[in-house]
């Protein structure tokens, strides 16, 4: 197989924005599914267009660090630690990033974005430590999952009513 520069190129359009979804926000990711040559470089980049008060909803990257630049806009970030040894909880550490602030989230923590502005769209730029860095979106994993977790098993995990599972699970 040979080599050529088509192989390390994208016309990937990163300067357009993109429709958002249902919770307001459309992530464009370059990994090396549309480059190869990406392949053991271990990078990857992503566009992340937000609606006014969209958000990029909790999510993890299991095998990537993520890096976010704000190019326009304001977003309300965050993560939580990892699990502490009782009596400790795990931290919530935020910030508001402004136009040029940059936020780092470390590998496999559950992360979100919130664009707080109610008239004004936002756009990010993530750099991510793998080429592949994988994404689960909380919500969807725990409650859209085929086939679904036992409504038993959520209710007790979460501490609520069944029927409360089902109508999570019935709007995935």
């Amino acid at each position: 197989m040979e080599v050529n520069a088509d192989d390390f190129f994208k016309a990937a359009a990163l300067d357009k924005p993109r429709v958002t979804n249902k919770v307001g926000s459309n992530v464009t990711l370059i990994n090396v599914m549309q480059i190869p040559g990406l392949n053991t470089l271990g990078i990857s980049i992503a566009r992340i267009d937000y609606a006014p008060l969209g958000q990029n909803p909790p999510h993890t990257h299991p095998r990537a660090t993520e890096i976010l630049t704000v190019l326009e806009g304001t977003l309300y970030v965050g993560f939580v630690t990892s699990n502490q040894p009782a009596p400790n909880r795990n931290k919530f550490l935020s910030k508001v990033l402004n136009k040029g602030d940059v936020f780092v989230f470390p590998v496999g923590l559950i992360h979100f974005q919130f664009n707080p502005n109610p008239h004004k769209p936002a756009v990010a730029i993530a750099a991510l430590s793998s080429q592949n860095p994988g994404a689960i979106t909380i919500a969807n994993a725990v409650f859209g999952s085929d086939p679904q977790i036992s409504d038993d098993v959520l209710a007790k995990a979460f501490q609520v009513e069944k029927n409360t599972i089902d109508w999570l699970q019935t709007d995935m």
